[in-house]
């Protein structure tokens, strides 16, 4: 696959929202990622990290997860995304977001967390360490097992031991319950204000993604830990904790050079065509076998022609329709969330379900579907009511099928492979998507996949950790679930 840097000046955002020129920039003369020591000011180490993170995991990664959660299908007229859509991917594909998201998303925050404690600065402490936590989630659930305790050390951890998903996991919960535990409630203003992308320094609206990070993820441990998945939520309960109701994200993007979508730019603008990704198969019958508006949101038309998953190599001739396929809606000025109000309610709705005996359940669905047709732009009318009289997992499965119809446009469209991993909604079809059988939105496996029917679960380590550090674990097949798997 062709690679193509996204965002490396990463600063450009950031430091035009703190006021300095174009001089000042220049002046400084390093690397955005890697700023000298005695620029390395959290204010500016933040919002270089947010933007970096947010072009790996909005765009080429938004791309990987876009397909593997059956939004779109590889074009049969081009071979850009062919090994994404066959679960062809080895160790020398994508290596650049892994890296970016170490060395410059991580290393960064690790930074800013290091320089805010030195400060008494509380608000970027947590707001760096709620950071650190989206990423390094992302990365374990990606590859199981990542640097963690042995990282950032600098010139003393060049060789840096790989720590399971799972301890990861625990790691990530104790820095934010220790940044939550710190007097961070009082609101940024000025400059400080300006550099946080997300909320604008309301430190109430941190509080709040912190709490909501944290449920998503005692969820993601609901199948190996359960123990803990329940202990963490009764935790969360006890401290009163309250959740996100908006999205969380970077909105600030506009159609000007190093400051377009990360999606957008990886697909359109650099390669110069709209139409390498088409409608999955999967997703649209969902959507028109509903009636659902958010097919205009997503595709352009409320009914999408679509191309089955995997089907790259159809000709027209098998397949007329394929060359009036529609793309995925994409624009320049498009948000990347990092986690949205839609899943917030979602999540709680399950946690509900499962820890708290439901009484609640229902209502936060309803909220969680209002938010993702609000999101869109569309409007609900009374489609997917809470399954009411269903049994708990007949209630699971709407609450996390609306979740999976929640992501397309968001940025954010690897939670929808993650959750289908953990949960296995949508359901898997025991038929392909030609079938007269089929059921619209059950996923199909890859007409061209090279996995002998086995979905992916994860990404193989990439060849420039294995080539660098000794202690990268031996690979194993993409088909191999990550600690959380079902």
């Amino acid at each position: 696959m062709k690679k193509t840097t996204i965002y490396k000046s990463a600063l450009v955002l950031a430091l035009s929202s703190l006021s300095f020129g174009c001089s000042k920039i220049a002046d400084i003369n390093v690397s955005p990622n890697n700023p000298s020591i005695d620029k390395a000011t959290p204010q500016i180490l933040f919002p270089s990290a947010v933007i970096s993170a947010a072009g790996r995991m909005g765009g080429e990664l938004n791309i990987l997860g876009g397909i593997w959660s059956q939004y779109w299908a590889q074009s049969n007229n081009s071979s850009q995304y062919r090994s994404i859509d066959a679960y062809n991917l080895i160790r020398t594909d994508l290596n650049a977001n892994y890296s970016e998201l170490f060395a410059g998303a991580l290393n960064d925050l690790q930074l800013a967390i290091t320089q805010s404690k030195a400060q008494g600065n509380n608000q970027y402490y947590l707001m760096s360490t709620v950071m650190k936590a989206v990423v390094y989630e992302t990365l374990v659930d990606l590859y199981d097992q990542v640097p963690y305790s042995e990282a950032f050390k600098g010139i003393d951890g060049l060789q840096p031991k790989f720590d399971d998903g799972q301890s990861i996991y625990k790691g990530l919960l104790a820095e934010i319950d220790a940044a939550l535990a710190t007097n961070y409630s009082t609101n940024l203003t000025g400059t400080a204000a300006s550099a946080d992308f997300l909320f604008q320094g309301d430190m109430s609206k941190w509080r709040q993604f912190a709490n909501t990070l944290e449920l998503r993820m005692y969820l993601r441990m609901i199948n190996k830990a359960p123990a803990d998945a329940q202990a963490g939520y009764q935790k969360l309960k006890a401290r009163n904790a309250d959740y996100l109701a908006v999205n969380a994200g970077v909105t600030s993007y506009s159609d000007n050079t190093d400051k377009r979508n990360p999606f957008y730019t990886y697909n359109v603008y650099a390669l110069n065509t709209t139409t390498n990704l088409r409608a999955s198969r999967t997703l649209a019958t969902y959507l028109i076998a509903n009636n659902d508006p958010r097919a205009v949101s997503y595709f352009g038309t409320a009914s999408p022609v679509s191309i089955n998953q995997g089907d790259f190599n159809a000709s027209l001739t098998s397949h007329p329709e394929y060359a009036n396929a529609n793309t995925p809606v994409q624009k320049p000025t498009d948000p990347v969330f990092f986690l949205t109000a839609a899943e917030s309610f979602f999540l709680q709705s399950e946690a509900d379900l499962r820890f708290n005996g439901g009484a609640s359940a229902g209502t936060l669905y309803e909220a969680g579907v209002n938010a993702a047709f609000a999101q869109a732009g569309a409007t609900r009318g009374s489609l997917y009511p809470f399954p009411t009289g269903g049994t708990t997992e007949q209630k699971i499965e709407a609450i996390i099928v609306q979740k999976w119809a929640s992501f397309p446009n968001t940025g954010h469209t690897l939670e929808g492979f993650f959750e289908q991993e953990r949960t296995g909604y949508p359901r898997t079809s025991t038929v392909y998507s030609t079938d007269a059988s089929y059921v619209p939105g059950q996923w199909v496996y890859s007409a061209n996949g090279v996995t002998s029917g086995r979905f992916p679960k994860r990404l193989v380590f990439p060849d420039v950790e294995r080539s660098r550090n000794s202690n990268t674990p031996a690979e194993v097949p993409i088909t191999t679930p990550v600690w959380w798997g079902k």
